[in-house]
């Protein structure tokens, strides 16, 4: 008998049971309506860290990521014309080559364009949110638009050498905008939840979760391409069955961290969840101890005139009969220093997860100049020289070149020669080496203007 998707879907569960957890558990310090726990129902209350650095960083971070890999009013990418090729050309003048490399830019402007007019920015700065969580996100690089997965609607396997062998994800639909042949239960079965002929039940929502039908999309990779299909009910749903070459993915599974031997990947957050959890400890700890300690509570002497109701009647600046030594004040003494050791401790890991989550802090002082704010930026960016060329191999060229097939065979953009023009990714990884360069480059301008002055180094540049 053949296996179903939802069969094959909950044998890949349990692989997925352990990452899942601790993906929750990043979640609930940092964004938690990234992530929710089972059986969260829709518009329920979330829980609420007692620290908001956690959220800070992953929107600062997620932020960082997106203006690198794609830059706002440049280009991600470069199309760029393959010299080996050209050379074996007759007739290829330097006028020819001028107005090829015009069009070419002026065809790079038409396809930001085309991606500005879409949602994919709006999708893709979610998904770096939970790369940084959780660790982990599937995208799916639709004709109109992206789609996004987070991990606890998806499960995944790899083989030996970390390439996606198959892909399953689970969503729920409304049972009408299924074929007709799925619109009714499998079993035919009534909900007894759903609503009756006196309305709603009590305690429910009106609602019926037979209405609702578990779809699963088996993607794999077969014969050098990428194959999937739909099932609802153990059945397959007609005309879902789609594919793509090897070279284009529609479906990309990203990783923050990859991990020699392992399916899914390991988020920023659980690289820092100690510091995290310390942190929302020892705020929460602050927090109500201040609060404890902010409480007023005024004594009267057993044996005072003054009566206690006279006391809590009297209003700011009334006059009442008594002795000021017959009322006192409660006060938490002692307790400073305990709350200075905590202060100073929570100022500690907040300048850590700051430098982890990219946060610029500069030194406060008079004598802080624009150099020292510039190179904490610098030294800042470069940790994340690791997750820009895991990003740049998984996310921008296959996503690049899916929209440039995508725009030629819609004919927003020209047919380009298969061999001669080749889309080149030179933001993420690639900026970071152009800001080197061109830092080292100040610096021996700097020099030199200084060693053999200004004008004599215009005469050698010149």
């Amino acid at each position: 008998m053949k296996e179903q998707a939802s069969s094959r879907y909950q044998s890949l569960v349990t692989e997925r049971m352990d990452f899942l957890d601790s993906a929750r558990d990043c979640a609930a310090l940092t964004l938690p309506y990234l992530l929710t726990d089972d059986g969260h129902s829709k518009g329920e209350k979330l829980p609420i860290p007692w620290q908001s650095l956690g959220a800070k960083g992953c929107n600062v971070l997620a932020s960082k990521l997106m203006l690198s890999l794609f830059p706002v009013n440049t280009s991600f990418f470069k199309l760029q014309i393959n010299d080996a090729e050209l050379a074996g050309l007759p007739d290829v003048t330097p006028e020819i080559r001028s107005e090829v490399d015009l069009s070419l830019s002026k065809m790079e402007k038409m396809i930001m364009q085309q991606i500005s007019e879409t949602s994919d920015r709006i999708m893709l700065h979610t998904a770096m949110k939970h790369l940084i969580v959780t660790g982990n996100v599937l995208i799916f690089v639709g004709k109109k638009a992206l789609k996004l997965y987070p991990i606890n609607r998806y499960v995944i396997d790899r083989d030996g050498d970390g390439n996606v062998i198959e892909i399953i994800t689970k969503e729920s639909i409304h049972r009408s905008l299924l074929p007709k042949e799925f619109q009714t239960p499998l079993d035919g079965a009534k909900d007894v939840n759903a609503p009756g002929e006196d309305g709603p039940k009590f305690g429910t929502a009106g609602t019926s979760d037979v209405e609702d039908a578990d779809i699963y999309t088996w993607v794999k990779f077969k014969d050098g391409q990428w194959k999937w299909h739909q099932e609802a009910d153990g059945k397959i749903i007609p005309n879902s069955l789609s594919s793509t070459p090897k070279s284009l993915p529609s479906w990309l599974a990203l990783r923050w961290n990859v991990v020699d031997g392992e399916s899914w990947g390991r988020g920023r957050v659980e690289e820092f969840i100690g510091d995290l959890k310390s942190l929302d400890g020892l705020m929460q700890s602050l927090v109500e101890g201040s609060a404890a300690a902010a409480k007023i509570v005024f004594t009267v002497s057993p044996s005072a005139s003054l009566k206690p109701q006279s006391l809590a009647r009297a209003s700011n600046g009334s006059i009442i009969m008594g002795r000021p030594d017959d009322v006192g004040v409660v006060q938490a003494s002692g307790k400073a220093a305990d709350f200075r050791t905590v202060q100073e401790m929570i100022r500690d890991l907040t300048t850590r997860l700051s430098d982890a989550f990219l946060v610029l802090q500069v030194r406060q002082s008079e004598r802080t100049t624009s150099t020292e704010v510039q190179a904490t930026i610098q030294e800042l960016n470069e940790q994340l020289g690791g997750i820009y060329g895991n990003l740049n191999s998984e996310l921008l060229k296959p996503y690049l070149d899916k929209k440039l097939n995508q725009l030629q065979r819609n004919k927003g953009i020209p047919t380009l020669p298969k061999g001669l023009v080749s889309p080149i990714v030179i933001a993420g990884l690639s900026g970071i080496g152009r800001m080197q360069d061109r830092q080292a480059l100040i610096e021996f301008l700097t020099t030199a203007s200084q060693s053999l002055g200004l004008k004599e180094m215009l005469q050698m540049l010149s």
